[in-house]
């Protein structure tokens, strides 16, 4: 048993939580002064937010890149340096201590001047990112989600918040921090900030205009006084819109041309399991997305359903040990957009995956949907995606949501059952199965299977 396990165990919870934080801010100082403060003298771009994160750090990222700079990226789908980008294996987004600080010294070691770096609510709380002296830092939205850790939403707020805090501190940095102006906690955020700037699609100091939106992407004017940019987004929705608004404030901020900023942008084709099209030569459209809280779907329903020639069939599930209280509202907002609805496993970890799969159920039901009808629960996620695929007619759309691009599927182990009183995270592999898992790829080769049948 590791000494975090240990000391669970031997104190109450409460005092647990009260000390953990501070067991973390240890651990960061330690590793941040072992490898020398690694981040120093790198421009350290922060993204935080519900959704949205790692498209904004992919378009910051790209644009730097091709404007010249050695640009180091990390996010929840990938790490590296300017072209050579590695998918990131392990099932978080902000790496551990150790890791972070190890990555980002091998970053610097191959020559890197800028950083890209997503930061979750999780790593703000457990002071992973202490001693990363942010220069930007980027708020994409702030919704529902996370409140099993830090159980109200002014804490998952506050912990977000934290992010602008620290930057702001950094007086050897732009100390500037984008605010999306449309979220109704921007103000919060531009109060944290010593230099805040503001983009959004109704409100902002750089505004969206003439949006046109289309199945593979966006174009439109970014006016911010008497600049225009003419953006052209690649990645499809109106959120992709607000997204490259705030890479556009980070261009601007970082002083780069108008050029720059057009051009960098509009090279970024795709991201790894982001409103990911697949062609097998099918007659149907299907896309993978990592959408998974109520608000992305929501925003992506809302844009996606205009578009949909036929039936729009939406397969997905929720986390075990993760918020439960989100699992009847994404249940009935995807009840109200899409025709069908499958529901099927996401990581059940130790939890009674049927449990879950009625729990989504029920907020479909609730927006008019009928089980066996138009609402179907299969379990395996392999033999969902099957299923919905074979209910697929030519011009309907299927859309594959909440694994994105992860590698894995945490399953059930033998012990489950006995052992779901224990708190979250405190998993052993008794009890927690992992498994290899690649969405595209697995639908790629189900639609390859079914082809040949």
């Amino acid at each position: 048993m590791n000494p975090r396990k240990l000391i669970k165990k031997v104190i109450p919870t409460d005092v647990f939580k009260t000390v953990a934080p501070l067991g973390h801010k240890v651990e960061a100082m330690a590793y941040a002064t072992i490898n020398g403060f690694p981040a120093r003298g790198l421009t350290v771009i922060g993204v935080t937010g519900t959704n949205g994160k790692t498209s904004t750090c992919f378009m910051i990222h790209k644009m730097l890149t091709e404007a010249g700079y050695k640009v180091g990226l990390m996010t929840t789908v990938a790490y590296g340096v300017g072209d050579d980008i590695k998918p990131q294996v392990a099932h978080m987004t902000t790496v551990s201590v150790p890791l972070l600080n190890k990555r980002i010294k091998a970053m610097k070691e191959q020559g890197a001047e800028h950083l890209v770096l997503e930061v979750t609510s999780h790593a703000l709380a457990q002071h992973r990112v202490w001693g990363v002296p942010f220069s930007v830092a980027v708020m994409t939205n702030v919704t529902h989600e996370h409140l099993d850790y830090h159980g109200t939403f002014e804490r998952y707020l506050d912990a977000k918040r934290m992010l602008f805090k620290q930057t702001s501190r950094n007086l050897k940095g732009f100390r500037v921090g984008i605010v999306n102006a449309d979220d109704p906690s921007a103000e919060l955020f531009a109060s944290d900030i010593e230099n805040p700037v503001s983009y959004g699609l109704k409100n902002g100091d750089i505004r969206a205009t003439k949006i046109k939106l289309t199945p593979s992407g966006s174009r439109y004017v970014a006016k911010i006084d008497d600049d225009e940019y003419r953006i052209t987004c690649h990645l499809p929705g109106s959120f992709n819109v607000s997204n490259s608004l705030a890479s556009v404030a980070v261009g601007r901020t970082l002083g780069l041309s108008k050029d720059q900023i057009q051009k960098g942008i509009a090279a970024l084709r795709t991201v790894e399991g982001r409103m990911e099209r697949i062609d097998e030569g099918q007659d149907f459209d299907v896309i993978v997305d990592y959408a998974h809280t109520p608000d992305s779907f929501e925003k992506l329903f809302r844009d996606l359903k205009p578009v949909v020639q036929g039936k729009l069939i939406a397969l997905f599930g929720s986390a075990g040990r993760r918020d439960e209280a989100k699992r009847a509202e994404q249940g009935r907002i995807t009840g109200e957009y899409a025709d069908e609805v499958i529901v099927t496993e996401e990581d059940d970890r130790d939890m009674d995956g049927q449990e879950i799969m009625e729990q989504i159920a029920k907020g479909a039901k609730e927006s008019g949907k009928v089980q066996d009808k138009d609402l179907f629960l299969v379990h395996d996620r392999a033999k969902a995606i099957a299923f919905a695929f074979r209910r697929a007619k030519k011009g309907d759309t299927v859309i594959l949501l909440g694994k994105g691009h992860e590698k894995d599927i945490l399953r059930n182990g033998p012990r489950a059952a006995e052992l779901r009183h224990l708190p979250q995270d405190d998993h052993d592999p008794q009890r927690v199965i992992e498994h290899k898992w690649n969405e595209v790829a697995e639908a790629k080769k189900i639609l390859k299977d079914q082809s040949i049948d």
